[in-house]
Order: structure tokens, then sequence, then C-alpha cells
């Protein structure tokens, strides 16, 4: 059993003795890909190593059985011990998205509610800056457009996280967040204290590492500039600052105007723009290689009602994975933990019944 994690200890070894070559270190894109890699293997190396040691101690008792009942007794709880190491261990052999040590980039748009939808974007955007900050992970503001009352029409953001290893990547967390979150409660414009159905959409993008591993090229590209119109002083209104940038290849379009500079914007921009295209060619990947797999978790419909937020009950609930809790409150507030640990769990199941028992 797990003798593929042989494999495994190998490939492990020898990224050590990479990791310790100093030329390495010149590549920072390497460099960082070689770590990831490291980080990963070396969290099932670990749990493979415990797991072994529970099977000898449960096979040297077991030996030992009929000599002495004080190994009899062990028995029962090693062999509970073994389950619950050989349980960990399956999960970590299931093959990664190559993308989980990634950092992202998150677009909340307002949707269907007018007013009161704008005012649950910008609650939704509290929420996941409050869950950003508990997980150390920092946040960048790339780009805003502001409604009335508060309200955000649309905003994009940087997530980075601190970790190379793929299992607290901040893709590995938030990829499951992309779809249409439903709101019912009271809004603030209601004055019959009627209760009111909106939502807010979410798209969740890989951050690219390096500019080089999207190339993107110039005569692809279509770059407009404009006057801004957008909240932001004088001469933002006086200076073709703003810029929109079209891939003609995909037909992906991104807008760009916070920054007073049109240099700035269009920086911005590709940024963004890449981690789209990223994110497409990675959504081909995977549909050609079939990977997109019914009742999969992390959707590729962007269209899809994953969630609902009811704020009389103090309820959220998660359609894809049947989640649900009455600390809406507290979840509003960053506690989201739970929630978006039940997509993982839910996609882990999946994986592992396609896995069946490793050899």
């Amino acid at each position: 059993m797990f003798e593929s994690v042989l494999t495994l200890l190998a490939e492990h070894d020898d990224l050590q003795s990479q990791l310790a070559d100093p030329e390495l270190h010149a590549n920072p894109a390497r460099s960082k890909k070689v770590n990831r890699r490291y980080a990963e293997l070396s969290r099932i190396i670990a749990a493979y190593h415990v797991w072994k040691e529970v099977d000898d101690n449960l096979e040297a008792a077991r030996e030992l059985a009929d000599e002495d009942a004080a190994f009899a007794e062990e028995i029962p709880d090693l062999v509970e011990q073994q389950g619950v190491a050989a349980e960990k261990l399956r999960r970590l052999l299931i093959p990664r998205d190559e993308l989980d040590a990634r950092d992202v980039i998150m677009e909340i748009k307002m949707g269907e509610g007018g007013a009161e939808s704008a005012l649950f974007a910008a609650d939704l955007l509290r929420m996941y800056l409050h869950y950003a900050e508990s997980n150390r992970w920092k946040t960048e503001i790339i780009e805003q457009t502001s409604s009335d009352l508060g309200g955000i029409k649309d905003i994009q953001l940087a997530i980075k996280g601190s970790s190379s290893d793929p299992a607290e990547g901040v893709w590995a967390h938030l990829k499951y967040e992309g779809g249409v979150h439903r709101v019912q409660r009271v809004p603030a414009t209601e004055s019959q204290g009627r209760i009111h159905t909106s939502a807010a959409g979410v798209l969740v993008f890989p951050e690219v590492d390096e500019p080089e591993e999207v190339e993107l090229h110039p005569n692809d590209l279509k770059i407009d500039v404009y006057r801004s119109s957008g909240p932001g002083g004088q001469s933002v209104n006086t200076t073709d600052s703003a810029v929109r940038i079209t891939h003609l290849p995909t037909g992906i379009v991104v807008a760009m105007q916070n920054e007073k500079s049109q240099l700035q914007n269009k920086e911005a921009g590709m940024r963004v723009l890449r981690a789209r295209v990223l994110a497409r060619q990675q959504e081909e990947i995977d549909a050609a290689a079939s990977l997109v797999r019914k009742g999969q978790i992390r959707t590729m419909d962007r269209s899809e009602r994953i969630r609902t937020y009811n704020f009389p009950e103090n309820r959220i609930a998660d359609h894809r994975t049947g989640y649900k809790a009455y600390n809406l409150d507290a979840v509003m507030n960053g506690a989201l933990g739970p929630v978006i640990d039940s997509c993982i769990h839910a996609d882990e199941e999946t994986r592992l019944a396609e896995l069946g028992d490793p050899e």
C-alpha cells in the first residue's frame, strides 16, 4: 500500500538538492516553482512517515500479541491510528490543481437588485478583506467603481499569500468563490420592511507569476485611451488617462481608470488581462483533459448561483455542497473558513472516488 510514495521520496530528495544549489535562486521563477513542489511533497512525505510508523507498530503488536497481552491491548488503538493516518495520506496524494499556490485577482460586481446589489457587493468585499486578514494575506485594490450610498458597482483586487505550500495557497481556497452570490434581506432603502432578493457576481483568477508566463503579442491587443469619468480629482476628467485593453483572440476586455497616469492604468490592465488569459487557458486544458467533472465544485459556469446569504435568519447556505450554518453575522466579518472547507472537502471526495485505492 502507498508504494507510489516511493517515487515521490526520490523526487523530494532531488528537490532538496536543487534548493541547496545557489544557482537555482538566481532564477526567481524556477526557484518559486521548486519551492512550491518541495513544500507540497514535504507534506506528503511527513504523512507517509507517520503512516509507516503506525503500520510498523501495528505489525509488531500483532506478532507479539500471543506472547504478551499488553501488545494485544494496543492493537485496537493502533488500527484506529492507522486508519486516520492512511486517510490523511490518501487525501494528500490526490493530484493537486497546479495553480493552487498562486495568488489571485478577484472581481466583485453588482448584479440584479440595483442599489441594494451594490451595497451587498461592498459587504462581500469587506468579508473577503477580513478573511484575507485572518490568513495573513495581503490585499491590493486595483480598480474600483463606487455607487451611491457607499456601494460598489465593480471592484478588482489582488490577494497575495505568504506560503509556498500549495495547500495554503490563496487560489487553493478562493477558487471556489466564483459565481453568483444571492442575498435576502431588508434593504436600507426599503421603507416598508420587506425582504428583497438581490445578487452580486464574483470572479476569481489565478495571478500570473511572471509576465513571460502568458505571452501577449502586441498585434493581438487593441488599446484605447479615453477620459476618466469617475471620482478622483480634477485631473481625472481632463486627461486621457483611462485605458481599455481588448485581447482580440479571446475577446477579453479590461478597462482601468483608477490611476491618474495612463501608463499605470495600462500596467494594471495588463496584469488583470494576463490573469484572465491564464484562467481561460487553464479552462481549455481542463476541458480537453476531461477534468470538468459532473458536480464539480469549482464551476466553469460563472452564472451559477453558488451561495445564499439570508440575513433575517442569520443563515448562510452553499448550494453546491449542502453546507448550511446560522452564523451569517460571523461569516460576513470574515469567518469564511468552514464554508470554503466544505467546498474543499466535497472536491476531495469526488477526486478520491476517481483516484481509487493507491497502489
